[in-house]
Formats: C-alpha cells, sequence, structure tokens
C-alpha cells in the first residue's frame, strides 16, 4: 500500500481559525486575519473541536492517491459518501497481457501456507477464466465480473477536514479491518504533517484523551479496556 497526500488548501490550520473568526467577527475581509497569533490560532481550534462546531473545518480539503489496495477496501472507502472519488477502471486495463491478477494477499491467509496455495489458486483460475471468456467473444468489461475483491486498484480522492473526522474515527478502530485500518493510519499520519492543529485529536475516539468514548462498546478490546483503566486512573487524580 502507497498513500500519497496529492494537495491539500494552504494553511489549513489559520484558515479554519479565519473562518470561525468570520463567526465571531464583522471585521472586513482585507483585515480578518490582522494580529491572528499562532496561540490564538490553536485556541481557536481547540475551542471548536471542544464545542463540535466543525462547520467551519469544512473550508480546508485534502486530496489523496491509493496504490497498492484491494477492490475490498476501497468498496468500504467510497462508504464515506463526503468526498470525491476517480478510480482505475478495469474496463480499461488490459488483464490479457499480465501473468497474474495484481492482487492484495491479507495477512491470515498469507501466514497460512494451505491457505495461500488455495488463495493462488483461486487467482489463477480467474485469471484463465477471464481470457477465456474473451477468447470466446465477451467484452473485458464483462469478462472482469469473474474477478475477485483482492484485485489490486489505485484511487486519487478528496475529503475535507470534517469529513475526515469521521473517517478516522471509523478506522483508526481496531473494529475496522486490517487493511482500511492502515489505511487511515497513513492518512492520519499525512495530514498531521500538514495540519497538526487541526487534526490533533483525530484518530480513534477511544484515545481522545478525557473526551474518550468507544464506538463499539466492546469490552474485549484491549483499546476498550486500556482507555477505561486510563479514565479511571484521571477521575481518582
Amino acid at each position: 500500500m502507497s498513500i500519497t497526500l496529492l494537495r491539500h488548501t494552504p494553511d489549513p490550520d489559520l484558515l479554519v481559525a479565519l473562518a470561525a473568526r468570520r463567526c465571531y467577527s464583522s471585521r472586513p475581509a482585507d483585515s480578518i486575519e490582522a494580529g491572528f497569533s499562532q496561540e490564538e490560532i490553536e485556541r481557536m481550534i481547540n475551542l471548536l473541536r471542544s464545542r463540535g462546531h466543525l462547520s467551519v473545518f469544512e473550508h480546508v480539503v485534502f486530496t489523496f492517491s491509493a496504490d497498492g489496495i484491494s477492490r475490498a477496501l476501497s468498496h468500504q472507502l467510497v462508504r464515506h459518501r463526503m468526498a470525491s472519488y476517480s478510480q482505475e477502471s478495469q474496463r480499461y486495463v488490459n488483464y490479457l497481457k499480465k501473468k497474474e491478477i495484481p492482487n492484495i494477499v491479507p495477512p491470515s491467509i498469507n501466514a497460512n501456507p494451505e491457505a495461500l496455495e488455495c488463495y493462488r489458486k483461486a487467482m489463477d483460475e480467474s485469471l484463465n477464466a477471464y481470457r477465456k471468456m474473451v477468447e470466446l467473444g465477451i467484452a473485458p468489461e464483462d469478462a472482469r465480473y469473474i474477478f475477485p475483491n483482492a484485485v489490486e486498484t489505485k484511487i486519487v480522492f478528496t475529503m475535507n477536514a470534517r469529513s475526515l473526522f469521521n473517517f478516522f474515527e471509523q478506522r483508526c478502530c481496531m473494529k475496522a479491518q486490517w487493511e482500511i485500518r492502515q489505511m487511515a493510519y497513513e492518512m492520519l499520519a499525512a495530514v498531521k504533517k500538514v495540519a497538526p492543529l487541526v487534526f490533533k485529536n483525530a484518530g480513534a475516539p477511544c484515545q481522545a484523551g478525557e473526551r474518550a468514548y468507544c464506538r463499539e462498546e466492546d469490552k474485549n478490546c484491549p483499546m476498550y479496556q486500556a482507555m477505561t483503566k486510563r479514565l479511571a486512573e484521571s477521575a481518582k487524580s
């Protein structure tokens, strides 16, 4: 998997704070940025997050490119509907010349030799069936229906910061599937480099300091257990 932050709104921390200032100030646009220190920007963003005033975070956007992911992951990704997506089309990829279907192997299968052999056999049979159907005159766009979720794909997508908050809350969670969880971790690391204040407290909600909670209420999750212990110790101090 390769996750690249292609583009983002310039000075995202500042822009969010400026949008918030507009809500509380009648000063004209040419002076709205005057006297805005880094400390004030941080104070403003922390206040916005704590109060749930999230609409101003929609003004900043981030565009990612993801290579080496499965169709299974991309189907999960596009469920986050407040985003824009451009995905590699199987209609135009020439699979006839490929020795094997580009695919993603789950770690659990890769660690089991017998399962891996079964997996590889299914991949080969799928590609052979695709080739046979094309030879029989079936259009490649219809023959591709034989391909599994494991097929490797590439996608470019854009989300605003508010949508990313929701994405990270759901997909940085230990209950998320391993592949999209890895994607979420890499995306979060990337945006924190360019917008450290905006994404300071982003991620799984069980990691949100004193405001931590669990979306799943899974008492068997080690992260849930660590969270409840941490909150209990904090309450005593």
